[in-house]
């Protein structure tokens, strides 16, 4: 109960944190400011962060972390590198639009970051890279993706769907679900995909026509 109890206490500070740092910014965010928002005093979030800067990396770090995480999952699971690429665009997706604040406050305020928090993000951004690139290689393996350099590629991907923290609206044309079904299908294109099969995967649904895809072969 008692990790419990610290849990929520350190997400409450999180949940202030991100919303002053995104409207106001870090320099013009202090730790009194956060605290007052908490009803707290600011001896009360030194407790969970040992500075401003510390607080800052958290906020950035997670994102990096859960981005990693759906790439790694879906690229584990069985079926077609077509399969594996296309959920892992939705779930990357969601990752990213679920999480715009906090994408914001990192490229916004990334100078502020200490370097070793700069290294462990660089490391974790990396590691995406590599994990993708190695889908992309095993898609072009079996026939499925035309790409000519795919390291590249996988840039290209990654910074397409990390930029939709700039532009996506909660309220706009497409729901959460739908643009990550949406960016997943623009992804098969950007790796040549036969437009047959983007079309069927564009028409399904994450619910029961995620599984009509899941049946999809992918083959161009």
């Amino acid at each position: 109960m008692r990790e419990e109890i610290l849990a929520y206490k350190r997400e409450r500070i999180l949940e202030e944190a991100v919303k002053l740092f995104y409207a106001r910014g870090f320099n013009a965010t202090t730790l009194d400011d956060i605290a007052a928002e908490l009803g707290v005093t600011k001896p009360f979030i030194y407790t969970h962060f040992r500075s401003k800067v510390d607080l800052l990396a958290a906020l950035c770090k997670p994102t990096i972390e859960m981005s990693m995480a759906a790439v790694e999952a879906a690229a584990r699971q069985p079926g077609t590198p077509t399969q594996r690429l296309f959920r892992a665009m939705v779930d990357f997706t969601k990752v990213v639009l679920q999480r715009q604040a906090n994408i914001a406050i990192y490229f916004r305020e990334e100078k502020n970051l200490t370097r070793e928090a700069l290294d462990e993000i660089n490391a974790l951004r990396k590691q995406f890279d590599r994990v993708l690139s190695q889908l992309l290689r095993e898609g072009v393996a079996a026939g499925e993706f035309r790409v000519q350099d795919v390291s590249l590629t996988a840039l290209a991907i990654g910074g397409m769907i990390s930029w939709a923290y700039t532009w996506h609206r909660p309220a706009g044309r497409f729901a959460l679900d739908e643009m990550g079904n949406q960016m997943a299908c623009l992804t098969l294109q950007m790796v040549g995909v036969a437009p047959e099969v983007v079309a069927r995967y564009l028409g399904s649904n994450t619910g029961a026509g995620m599984a009509g895809a899941a049946g999809m072969s992918g083959v161009a």
